[in-house]
């Protein structure tokens, strides 16, 4: 489903809904949904400060090497919309198997999504570890 920019909620809900995709294609694996959600020019900042492109980090993913058992926002997905750009905001429980044990923590999550040919596309995101005081 495609949508112009300046549908205002109901772009809204398509980005939520775009996001919660991504999110499950990730954790099952789906390599032909994950390409499809992400540019060709997509990148990740991780945790720790490390830049990966968005091959990379799909590789990582598809082979294993970035393991989710689970990736999911906990709460709402807020949505800032201006034309053929969105920002999507959230605490997210991510629980990644990796050579060294399980990572299990919550972590906020910031993705940049463009509009490109139709199709909302994830282009940047962010995770930073929120830590316990």
């Amino acid at each position: 489903m495609t949508l112009e920019p300046g549908d205002g909620t109901a772009t809204e809900g398509l980005l939520r809904s775009t996001e919660h995709r991504r999110l499950a294609a990730l954790v099952a694996k789906d390599e032909a949904t994950a390409r499809a959600l992400h540019a060709p020019d997509y990148e990740l900042i991780t945790p720790g400060g490390r830049r990966l492109s968005g091959d990379d980090y799909l590789e990582g993913v598809l082979s294993g090497t970035f393991d989710y058992e689970v990736f999911a926002p906990e709460g709402e997905i807020r949505v800032r919309l201006d034309g053929r750009l969105a920002v999507l905001r959230y605490v997210a429980r991510i629980e990644m198997r990796m050579a060294d044990g399980l990572d299990a923590d919550r972590f906020w999550h910031t993705d940049v999504y463009e509009l490109r040919d139709g199709r909302w596309l994830a282009v940047w995101s962010h995770a930073t570890r929120i830590r316990s005081t």
